[in-house]
């Protein structure tokens, strides 16, 4: 199960967070999530080189809330913010709402799954060898303080005939443990013989409760 289930999704409510902050009646609620949908594609789309890993939208009565964790935010700031106030403008026009925007640096891209995964893509377009991106990556993850990472990518990888899967796998990466903070980006990888998936894992160590916090080894040297 562990193996089939999303590693964020297993883990709302416990150590992960909703992408999402709003609630809506039946009525609403499709309308409103494909707007979540078309505001992140927006997004993505336009300001892909931002290293955007994470987009958390809350909404009140009249107002969209949108976060951007970007590993380059002057990007999306723009000179004097004039790019950040032409994006406002835009979601404005794109969900006839009110949208303000808050951007938050990601200060250790290697530790970002959806970041890594990013970059790999990247490479991949460019014609890198499979194994040597899958390894670099890792290792910069493990160098950074990460506990284990593990990538696949799959598809016509070289370009050959019948599509197939590469795995790199450095640590432990716990699938049950809900506790365990576990980050999980996916993207696709164009190239001239077709697309490729690439999946990354990063484990981070696990969220202790107040109570194990209390009788760690740390705070009883304290």
């Amino acid at each position: 199960m562990g193996q089939k289930v999303h590693p964020t999704s297993i883990r709302l409510g416990i150590v992960e967070t909703w992408r999402s902050n709003w609630y809506a009646d039946k009525k609403n609620f499709g309308f409103l999530l494909v707007e979540d949908q078309k505001i992140r594609s927006y997004i993505k789309k336009n300001y892909k080189f931002a290293g955007i890993s994470r987009i958390d939208i809350e909404r009140t009565r009249d107002k969209v809330h949108v976060t951007l964790h970007s590993a380059r935010p002057g990007i999306i700031i723009g000179r004097r913010g004039a790019e950040v106030d032409k994006l406002r403008d835009e979601l404005n026009t794109l969900t006839e709402r009110q949208v303000s925007i808050n951007i938050k640096e990601v200060t250790d891209p290697e530790m970002s799954a959806q970041l890594v995964a990013e970059d790999i893509s990247e490479q991949l377009g460019k014609r890198a060898p499979v194994r040597r991106a899958m390894k670099k990556a890792c290792d910069s993850a493990m160098q950074r303080g990460a506990e284990g990472v593990k990538i696949i990518v799959s598809g016509r990888l070289g370009g050959a005939e019948m599509s197939r899967r590469e795995q790199q796998k450095l640590g432990r990466i716990p699938l049950h443990t809900l506790r365990a903070l576990v980050d999980y980006g996916f993207t696709h990888a164009p190239t001239t013989y077709g697309t490729l998936g690439v999946k990354v894992w990063i484990y981070k160590g696990q969220k202790l409760s107040e109570k194990e916090q209390a009788h760690a080894p740390d705070a009883q040297a304290l």
